[in-house]
């Protein structure tokens, strides 16, 4: 099997399916960011699929990362695969890079129709931290809040397992089946595995215009559409929920204004309610207008690590994200996504995700929310649960 793949959902309107080659291919964990533009400036014209962790933020700021890391990725990597193919709704799909061949059909047919009867073991996800230590930590960011030394921070914690035989591929599909996420996607590196079932975009460049969809707001749905309704209501008017997503909108627009064409910065739509099949979402949309002289490092440096995954303010939310989190983030927090060979590009957030080590046979599935003021600890709590419920469901369905 191929050492590399990329399957991209990009807003269920387009899968992109990419594998093959490796060569030319930019890979590090320490590297120069301008490496970014020189690679994909040699690579114009085509397709480009890469990844980031969370961890590029120590080479944007003066930060560290010094807990242990599960399931270990590359800090970034970027290649032009050999083949892409786009997969419509109903599974026929056509070459957009690459040639068509026997062997290429029958990888692309086996691995969209793979089997699922995949006969691995029962996977348990354990809290890396308890319940208790979760409260603890919560309380202590609070007073941070209190002192004014940030206004929210994200603050996440990692279920794993360390004896997990999964079919990923599989797990994938399943997964994808019970969220419906729009900005999902399997990675394949070598023999570390993404699973992800990601509602949230970072980041999409449309010619000389930049969209940014923040997601602060979680609620539960239920089967009893009146229920289900009274749910989404209630999360449209929380003002706690509103609080957290306005103050990730304004950190959005303020990290956009410091690459955007003058007055250029929109707040599209705020405080959107966005159904999923396991959740719903407030999720909030906010662009720019850049010149073409603006390219992808810049970018990065003024928008990277995603301000729904960091706080508010951001360098000092990361800073006691890395003081009170136990494990070290990776390639969760990060952004996987593409490049079209016009230059525009599509970047999802990495949440709501399982990260396999099929070598190590360990799963790690880390979850979190915002933590502000308003916070109750107990709450944010059960927000972890219920994100990582799905995940526990795919991982032991094959049971």
């Amino acid at each position: 099997m191929h050492e590399v793949i990329f399957f991209l959902n990009n807003n269920l309107d387009k899968k992109l399916l990419a594998f093959g080659g490796g060569e030319p291919h930019l890979e590090g964990t320490n590297f120069a960011i301008g490496d970014w533009n020189n690679f994909i400036r040699r690579n114009r014209g085509k397709y480009i699929f890469g990844f980031l962790t969370y961890d590029v933020k120590n080479e944007i700021e003066n930060l560290k990362s010094e807990n242990e890391e599960r399931v270990p990725f590359p800090r970034m990597f970027f290649y032009s695969p050999e083949v892409v193919v786009e997969i419509t709704e109903d599974g026929k799909y056509q070459y957009i890079q690459g040639k068509e061949s026997d062997s290429n059909n029958k990888f692309i047919a086996d691995f969209l129709n793979v089997n699922d009867s995949y006969n691995g073991n029962k996977v348990e996800l354990i809290p890396q931290i308890s319940r208790e230590e979760y409260l603890e930590r919560v309380g202590f960011l609070k007073e941070h809040i209190q002192r004014g030394d940030i206004y929210e921070v994200t603050f996440c914690q990692e279920f794993y397992s360390s004896k997990a035989k999964i079919d990923p591929v599989s797990t994938y599909f399943r997964l994808n089946d019970k969220t419906n996420a729009p900005f999902s996607c399997y990675v394949k590196f070598k023999d570390k595995h993404l699973i992800s079932g990601s509602p949230e975009r970072f980041l999409k460049r449309s010619g000389n215009k930049l969209i940014s969809q923040p997601i602060k707001g979680t609620a539960r749905r239920s089967s009893d559409p009146v229920l289900d309704q009274e749910i989404r209501d209630e999360l449209y008017h929380s003002p706690k929920e509103r609080s957290e997503n306005v103050m990730i909108v304004d950190l959005v627009r303020n990290d956009l204004s410091r690459i955007a064409e003058k007055n250029s910065v929109l707040v599209e739509e705020l405080f959107g309610v966005y159904s999923f099949q396991t959740v719903h979402q407030l999720i909030s949309t906010v662009s720019a207008g850049i010149s073409t002289e603006t390219d992808f490092e810049d970018c990065i440096k003024a928008l990277f690590p995603m301000g729904s995954m960091t706080g508010a303010p951001k360098i000092r939310a990361m800073e006691l994200i890395e003081k009170f989190e136990s494990f070290k983030r990776g390639l969760f927090s990060g952004s996987v996504g593409y490049f079209k060979p016009n230059g525009d590009f599509d970047f999802n957030v990495v949440i709501r995700s399982i990260l396999y080590d099929e070598a190590e046979e360990c799963i790690s599935c880390p979850v979190g929310g915002a933590i502000t003021i308003q916070s109750d600890p107990e709450q944010e709590y059960e927000e972890c649960l219920l994100k990582v419920e799905a995940m526990k469901k795919v991982l032991n369905e094959h049971e």
